[in-house]
């Protein structure tokens, strides 16, 4: 069974951290040999059964966060959101892999994949879940755009200001997140408005939600606070 795996048959041994990280059915997860197209599926899948790990990870931390923040506890908040925007970084830097699949390589490797399409993931329906979750949790401590706006004018140092700047942090991983998909999409696939990703979407309209924000309201007001700024005297 070990070399079904992927490892040498001498590899894979019995012992409590194989059993705790549940080795064997971890990396019985992927294609086997005979099943695959091309070699470059267990690249292609390793890469994002690992981001919804990873998704699973952050989004745990962000909902718990916005349970802290709910019971006045901005800075365990303000923690868990870093511990979260750091798993979403190691997100990103595993699109580093994908690039480098060819072209060509990639058309052979959507053979398999079919209609199948990241818009399935159950991890970026987490991520949209936990962030609605926090923005709801935070509302009340800022309940308008004047609240807001003196939050920013105020000190940096204040809990609820550092929550604000983690919560626009995690906000700002997910764009790089988006951005970085979209390259290498753009990368795999070429770009312009006939160009469509495996489940049908244009790789046109990717880009275009490289900028949606989770929580507008905490990019308005700074933007509130330029322009008022910018109209003094």
């Amino acid at each position: 069974m070990s070399a079904d795996l992927g490892y040498g048959a001498d590899v894979i041994t019995d012992g409590q951290y194989t059993e705790y990280m549940r080795v064997r059915e971890l990396l019985s997860l992927q294609r086997t040999p005979d099943e695959v197209v091309h070699r470059d599926e267990l690249l292609f899948q390793t890469v994002h059964q690992a981001t919804e790990l990873l998704l699973k990870l952050a989004c745990h931390e962000v909902r718990e966060a916005a349970d802290s923040a709910e019971a006045g506890e901005h800075d365990r908040a303000v923690r868990l959101l870093g511990r979260a925007g750091l798993g979403i970084q190691q997100v990103t830097g595993l699109l580093e892999l994908l690039a480098q699949i060819s072209p060509g390589e990639f058309q052979r490797i959507r053979v398999a994949l079919g209609n199948g399409s990241g818009a399935e993931s159950p991890g970026w329906r987490a991520v949209r879940k936990a962030s609605e979750r926090l923005n709801d949790a935070f509302v009340p401590l800022c309940p308008d755009q004047g609240s807001l706006v003196e939050l920013y004018a105020g000190s940096p140092d204040a809990p609820l200001y550092r929550l604000a700047e983690a919560m626009l942090e995690w906000d700002q991983r997910i764009a790089l997140w988006r951005a970085r998909h979209y390259e290498v999409a753009a990368r795999l696939l070429g770009e312009g408005q006939g160009i469509v990703g495996t489940a049908g979407t244009s790789v046109d309209v990717i880009r275009q939600r490289i900028h949606k924000r989770f929580f507008p309201r905490l990019w308005q007001a700074r933007a509130a606070l330029t322009a008022s700024a910018s109209s003094s005297p």
